[in-house]
Parts: C-alpha cells; structure tokens; sequence
C-alpha cells in the first residue's frame, strides 16, 4: 500500500509542471479570510471572466480524459471479461451494473451538492462558507459510505434474484458485488475530493490520481483474474479485488497531496463535524440529485431485468452495449458537469448572461463530439460488438442495440448540457422531475410494453429511444422557461 501510495503522490506532484501543457496558464491566488488557509496554497480558477467558451474546453478536457481513461479500463476489463471469463461472467458484470451506478449516484448527489455549494461560495468570494462547505460535506458522504456498505452486503442476494437473473449467472453476480461493495467508502472519498476541486475551477489534479488508479487496475485486473505471477486465480471477484485496492490508494494519496499543497478545498482533518444548518442545505440540494440518480440506477435496474428474460446471450449483449453507451454517453457527461461549475461560479457572481452563453457553447460542443460515436454505432455495430466477445448470437443482439440507440446519444448530449445549467443553479429537483419522467414514466413502462407486445428483446431498445428524447425536450422546455434563474438567492445563503 505505501509503495502504491508513493506511486499516487509522485504522480499528484507533477500536476505543477504539466498544467501549462494542458491549457492552464495559473493558478488565482486568494487571500481568505480564514487564517488558516495559507495563501501560498493552490487555490482554484476563477471562471467569471474570461471567454467561456475557452474556460469551458479548458475545464472540460481534463475530465474528458479522466472519463476517457475510466472508459477505456471499462472496455479493456470488459474484454477481459467477455473473451477471457464467458457469457456467464460478462451476464454476472450486467446484472452488477445497475447496483453499482446506484452507489455511484448516491456518491454523485452528495458530491454534486458539494460541488454546486463550494462554486458558488467561491464564485462569490466566501471562503469561510467554502470551507464550512468542505469539512461539513466529507463527513457527511464518509457516514453514507458506510451506511452503503452495510446496506448492500446484506441485500445483495434479494436483489441479484430479484432481477430474474438467470441461475447460472446469480451466484457469479452476488460474490462479485459482495466484494465490490468495499471499495464503496474509498470511492465516494475521490469523489468528493475530486467534485470540491472541480468547484473552485480545478479540474485538472484529480486526472492524474484518476488515471493512477485506472493503471494500477487495469494492471491488477488479469493478474488475479486469471491468477498470473503466482497469485490465486480469482475470477470475477479478481477485478473487484484490484478495484478495492486501487480506489483506496487514489483517495489517501489525493487527499494527502491536497494537505501537502495547502491546496483551498483541503479539509482540516482534525476539525470535521457535522454542522446542522449545513448539513440540511446540503441535503436540499443534494437529495434529489441522490434521488435522480438513484431513479436514473433502478430504472436500468428494471430495463436489466427486462432484458434478462429473454437469456444469457441477450444480458450479456446488453452489458457489452453499455459498455459502449459509457464511451459515447462521456462527452455529453464531462461537458455537462463543466457546464454545471462554470454555471455555478458565474450565478454566485450574479453573472447570468454568462451561464448562458455556457448553454449556448455547451450545446455545440457536446452536440459536436457525439456526433461521432452516434456515426459509430450506426455503420458498425456489429464490429463494435465483436470487439468484447465472439459469440455470433450476442454479436447480433449488441449489433441491434447500437444501430437502433445512435440518434439517441444526440438527444442524451443535448439533455445533459441543459441539466448542467439547472444543476449548476442549485434546483436539482427540477432535474429530479425530468429523470422521474424520462425514466419511470416513459421508459420503464415501455420496455415493459413494448418488449412484450413485440415478444423481442427489441422493444427495450425502442423505449430506451423514444424515453431520451423526452428528456431532452423536458430539459429544454425548463432551460427556456428561465425558472431556474429566479430562486437562486435561497442556495446562496
């Protein structure tokens, strides 16, 4: 572990030297009120002045690559996977899928609630709030945390079962999440580091600690997998294992850099409590962003279950399919966070006719990467496909997934820039409302329809289609409305 956490560090250290290489021509320096914090520490980019359009590909492309780098572990593990372990195996991380996005979402709101409250707090000059801010938050999501692990190790039967897993693949599923599970802590602790970095402009830090830990599992991940170098052959349980251990390297590395750095969001370790009035503030805004992902979580859950029903080659297609929907779904998603902090910087500024000139940039260029992978998926599916697995039938299902989802990646690109903004405004539970709809309103109970009235596991596809487009025009219809300009001052405190 210490070596590992040597690895991080040095990595965390070079940050200083490679920064001007990926756009970023200083750091501002701010005094703060809190005599606490050094002002010779790093303390964030002010993104309220300056053309947006730059700070947004600025911001956006150094977790750009940090989702590129995840993605890319993703299909590589899933390769591992699929060739190296089976259709069992790869029906086992599909199943997983939907349970492991629900503790992502969890970690998600909570941090997302911190990263709107501390690009406010800083966009406004209120460093004594942005502290308060930090401190109060990681307690908060490390309670969670905990509170998840337990939660999921005693559910992991009830709902792998539940989900009309096939039996062959249950057993796989529930050893796998039951490992999984404690990597959970960790991983809400990177987020949370990683979310109030981003609040305060920077974007860039958390990348490195991001692809540290990527490398060190993507390089533990065959090793105890097939049980090389003399280690016991683990399975599928040997990427859970190599995620464990490398999350927990990321977070006390990253969180030792930041108090090395006297960098501005690094919390005082041994000042942490929880602070009532905070604490509620945060809740407000950050329970139904929890609340929206964890909807967005068990409607795949449902739409996972769906597709079981029709058998391993079908589940197993479907997990390949999101491993591809990661890919092109992470654009629109990096730039709809970027959106998200610069938004929040500029409405603590009372800036508005930048957040959206945001909207506007955001659009074009989310739109404009898409377009890509929707071209993709299109002309080759099958080649796509082919790349996890070589079973002909799993290659025809993905191959049908793909071609009919394509337009779809357009409309998800659109939705999540202008979810960026509302979020960015601290009304998350308006985006709340637009998932409840896109979800569980339109596409849950029409894959249900659909897949049944058809009796083809085609029918999830279509729903799946039809429920993003709904979503955008939701999320547009809200954006131009301009409701989510007016009770901002109530976020501010």
């Amino acid at each position: 572990m210490r070596i590992a956490q040597r690895f991080f560090t040095v990595i965390g250290e070079k940050v200083s030297h490679f920064a001007p290489c990926l756009g970023v021509k200083r750091f501002t320096l701010i005094m703060s009120s809190d005599t606490s914090t050094s002002s010779s520490g790093l303390q964030g980019v002010d993104l309220t002045t300056g053309s947006v359009l730059r700070h947004l590909i600025r911001f956006a492309l150094p977790m750009l690559m940090g989702s590129a780098f995840h993605t890319a572990y993703s299909i590589i593990n899933a390769a591992w996977v699929g060739n190296g372990l089976g259709a069992e195996s790869m029906a086992a991380l599909t199943v997983s899928f939907p349970i492991l996005f629900l503790l992502m979402a969890v970690a998600g709101g909570l941090t997302l609630a911190s990263n709107i409250l501390v690009s406010q707090a800083y966009g406004a000059k209120n460093f004594d709030r942005l502290h308060q801010v930090v401190q109060n938050s990681l307690v908060l999501t490390g309670i969670v945390g905990i509170v998840c692990v337990a939660v999921g190790h005693f559910a992991a039967d009830a709902i792998v079962y539940g989900m009309s897993t096939p039996p062959e693949v249950a057993p796989l599923a529930v050893n796998y999440l039951r490992l999984f599970l404690w990597t959970t802590p960790f991983m809400f602790g990177v987020f949370f580091l990683a979310s109030v970095m981003r609040g305060v402009g920077d974007s860039k830090t958390p990348l490195y600690f991001q692809a540290g830990s990527l490398l060190l599992t993507a390089v533990l991940d065959p090793i105890l997998m097939f049980g090389w170098l003399g280690f016991p052959r683990m399975g599928l349980n040997g990427t859970a294992a190599a995620t464990v251990f490398a999350q927990a390297c990321a977070f006390t590395s990253l969180a030792y850099y930041l108090h090395r750095k006297k960098h501005i969001v690094s919390p005082h370790w041994r000042r942490l409590r929880l602070d009532g009035p905070m604490t509620l503030l945060t809740l407000k805004i950050g329970v139904p962003s929890m609340v929206q992902q964890a909807l967005v979580a068990l409607g795949s859950l449902f739409v996972v279950s769906i597709v079981n029903r029709f058998g391993t080659h079908s589940a197993a297609a479907f997990g390949i399919a999101m491993r591809i929907d990661q890919l092109a779904f992470m654009p629109a998603m990096t730039i709809g966070m970027a959106v998200s902090t610069l938004a929040g910087q500029n409405i603590g500024a009372k800036r508005l006719e930048r957040v959206r000139e945001t909207f506007r940039c955001g659009v074009a260029l989310s739109i404009g990467i898409t377009l890509v992978a929707s071209i993709l998926a299109f002309s080759a599916p099958a080649w796509l496909t082919g790349l996890f697995t070589h079973d002909a039938d799993v290659i025809a299902t993905g191959a049908s997934y793909l071609r009919t989802i394509a337009l779809g990646y357009l409309m998800f690109a659109v939705m999540f820039t202008s979810n960026g903004v509302v979020n960015g405004s601290g009304h998350t539970g308006a985006t709340f409302v637009f998932t409840l709809i896109t979800f569980w309103v339109v596409r849950v109970p029409l894959a249900m329809w659909l897949s049944a009235h058809m009796g083809r596991v085609e029918g999830v596809w279509y729903a799946i289609v039809i429920s993003l487009a709904v979503g955008a025009l939701v999320s547009l219809g809200y954006y131009f409305s301009g409701r989510w300009m007016k009770p901002i001052e109530r976020h501010q405190g």
